[in-house]
This record gives C-alpha cells, sequence and structure tokens, in this order.
C-alpha cells in the first residue's frame, strides 16, 4: 500500500470515529438521532419546480424566492460537502397518549387546538442553541472546519436531506416518518466541509396506506407527498396573513395554530417518542383552554405570553382572525354545552379591541354561523 492510500485509510477512520463522538454528543445534547448524508438530492429539482409551477405554495413567497438553490447545499454555504441531520423529538407524552388526548379534544368545539409542536418553546431557538454547541464540541474534538447551522431558518431542503441521511422516509403526507420515532419530532442540519462517511437512506414503510390523505379536512394533499399550501390548515392559521377562504373556514374545526391531522392517524405514531429536553413542555394550558379563554387576552397579553413561542411570529391580529374563525364553528355546532352568548361576547369584545377590518369581518362571519349578528 503505498503512502497516500495508507493516509486516505487513517483520514478516513479518523473520520468515522468522529462521527461515532457526534452521535454520543448529539445525545448529551437532546437529539434523538445524528446521521449525515451526500449533498446530492435526488430528483429534489424536478420536485420542487412541479410544486411552485402548480402554485402549491401560495403567499409564501420565499420558497421561489432561492430558486432551485434549496437543492443544492453547497451553492448555500460554500465548500459543503456532507449535511449533518439531526432529530429532536417534542412530544409532551408517549404517542398512544397524546393521540388519544387530541381525539378528545376535536370533539370539544368550545376548546382551542393548538398544533403539538407549538405549545412550548419556540423550536428555531432550541434546536439552534444546541446545533451550535455540537458544532462547537466538533471543533473542539477535530479542529477548525467549516459549518453552518440551521433549523427551518434558511432555503434548505431538511426533510429530503433527513431522509437520504436514513432518519426516515418521505410519508405521503410529505413529513418525514421514522419506524423509531413516528413523525412528531423536529430537524435540524449542519452543513459541513468535512467529508464524513454518509449513512443509508431508510426506503418507505407507508405500503398501501392512505390515511393522511383520507383524514385531511380540507382535502390539501392532492397526491401522496405533494400538498397544496392554499388548502392546508397550517398554511391558513400560520402562514396566510389575509383573509381565509369562506369556503374553508367551516373547515378549520376549532383549530387555531397548525393542524396535526395527517400526523394523528399515522400507524407509525404509535411509536413516536417523549420529548427528552423540558423546553417542549405546554406552557398557558394550551392543551387545555377555551376559545372563550383565549379571546379574552388583550394585544399586550398575547405578546407577553407568547414570547419565546413560535406562535407570536402570526401577530395579535391573525390569533385573533384564526379565534373568530373556530369561535363561528363552535356556534354552528350541535353542542349543547356551549354558551353561546359568551362566545358572541367574546367575539364582539376582539373585534372592538383589535381595531382590524380583516379581524372585524371574521367576526361577522363567525356570528352569523350561530344566526346572529354583530349589535
Amino acid at each position: 500500500m503505498d503512502e497516500k492510500a495508507r493516509n486516505r485509510m487513517e483520514s478516513d477512520s479518523k473520520l468515522s470515529r468522529l462521527v461515532e463522538k457526534m452521535r454520543v454528543w448529539a445525545t448529551e445534547l437532546g437529539f434523538a438521532e445524528l446521521r449525515v448524508s451526500d449533498i446530492q438530492i435526488d430528483g429534489a429539482e424536478e420536485r420542487l419546480t412541479h410544486w411552485l409551477s402548480e402554485g402549491y405554495h401560495g403567499e409564501m413567497h420565499y420558497m421561489a424566492a432561492h430558486g432551485l438553490k434549496r437543492c443544492h447545499p453547497e451553492q448555500i454555504v460554500p465548500g459543503t460537502v456532507r449535511v449533518v441531520s439531526v432529530r429532536m423529538d417534542y412530544l409532551p407524552g408517549n404517542g398512544p397518549q397524546v393521540m388519544a388526548q387530541e381525539r378528545q379534544m376535536a370533539s370539544r368545539p368550545s376548546m382551542a387546538r393548538v398544533s403539538l409542536y407549538a405549545r412550548g418553546r419556540d423550536y428555531h431557538r432550541v434546536l439552534r442553541s444546541r446545533l451550535q454547541e455540537l458544532a462547537s464540541r466538533i471543533e473542539a474534538g477535530h479542529g477548525p472546519f467549516g459549518y453552518r447551522v440551521f433549523t427551518d431558518s434558511a432555503p434548505v431542503m431538511e426533510v429530503a436531506l433527513a431522509a437520504q441521511a436514513g432518519i426516515g422516509w418521505r410519508g405521503k403526507n410529505d413529513l418525514l416518518v421514522s419506524r423509531q420515532a413516528g413523525t412528531f419530532f423536529f430537524l435540524g442540519e449542519i452543513l459541513v466541509d468535512l467529508p464524513l462517511p454518509v449513512d443509508v437512506p431508510e426506503t418507505s414503510h407507508c405500503g398501501g396506506c392512505r390515511r393522511c390523505l383520507q383524514s385531511c379536512p380540507t382535502g390539501a394533499i392532492v397526491a401522496p407527498r405533494t400538498v397544496d399550501a392554499r388548502r392546508c390548515i397550517s398554511y391558513l392559521t400560520i402562514e396566510l396573513r389575509g383573509s381565509i377562504p369562506v369556503e374553508l373556514r367551516p373547515l378549520i374545526g376549532n383549530r387555531i395554530y397548525g393542524c396535526d391531522d395527517c400526523q394523528l392517524c399515522c400507524p407509525w405514531n404509535r411509536f413516536a417518542k417523549k420529548a427528552a429536553v423540558p423546553d417542549f413542555a405546554v406552557r398557558h394550558q394550551l392543551d387545555d383552554v377555551s376559545l372563550v379563554g383565549l379571546a379574552s387576552w388583550t394585544e399586550d397579553m398575547f405578546y407577553q405570553r407568547m414570547a419565546g413561542s413560535p406562535i407570536r411570529r402570526i401577530g395579535y391580529e391573525c390569533w385573533c382572525r384564526n379565534l373568530a374563525v373556530a369561535m363561528g364553528n363552535a356556534l354552528s355546532s350541535q353542542d349543547e354545552s356551549i354558551d353561546r352568548q359568551a362566545v358572541r361576547s367574546a367575539l364582539e369584545a376582539m373585534g372592538t379591541a383589535t381595531g382590524s377590518d380583516m379581524v372585524k369581518e371574521h367576526i361577522s362571519w363567525a356570528l352569523a354561523q350561530g344566526g346572529l349578528a354583530w349589535l
């Protein structure tokens, strides 16, 4: 063996040992899994081009702003040759327990439903700081290297990269599915210039199951692994800044921030794990709070209580808009336990407090669902 080949083997061995250390450090930092992928994303350009051409991104103009750059990590951070992907679980309990609780909440129209991921601290902050600490440990153990950390914060196709790394496969709801952890987890990445050994991708285990497509309240999953965001409740309650289409409002039910329906029906989520870090513990009783109770929050209360929460980014106006739609659906329900006068009073007070024409329009719609008019 010549010296060049011997040096290459020694370097490969050193990098393999480094990855093993990285997995240990990742676990110590609260991540459930760490895997490595190449930067070539098979079929990414074709899928993104089709999705954008169909207008499925709605008003998320940032999805088109970077063009096909999203498909090329080395263009986002020059010098990148590998992507380190990590998984962090966020459920407040184990999968079966949480899913049972959520199904019960769906049958209580007077209660607010907030997507499970948003009930604790903002995951962007939690993952970013821990990814930075992981990078610092790698630098301390290996020496200086080029890198940049991401978590749903830049034009990085994190689901595709995590699938390529073997953390899971792309489910028919277009989310990453893991045999060990279902879908209730966050992803983060470190783009590095180290030629780390790559992991083997996972094959799909969805089979003939179509539960996620069938359970979507608005039919937003238009084909396996294709979501029309314009119909998705998560988009409508989080990304959309204007008026929610009237025909979709009744389908939103009591959801005021996001939607988990395509995950709650997934058989793999019986393996979903409880969060390993305390940051995702439920705050402000967002797992058991009434719509009327939330409607009583003033603008100052909203921004104060939602500090450090992903919900804060939608702003008070959209928060009230979402509550108005949910309360309208409560008024139109057959649930005799609903205090309709309390709902009406909450809607009218909220309209006066915001002064927003958009919110007032949604409040008028909500009152009409109960056969009422705004006094």
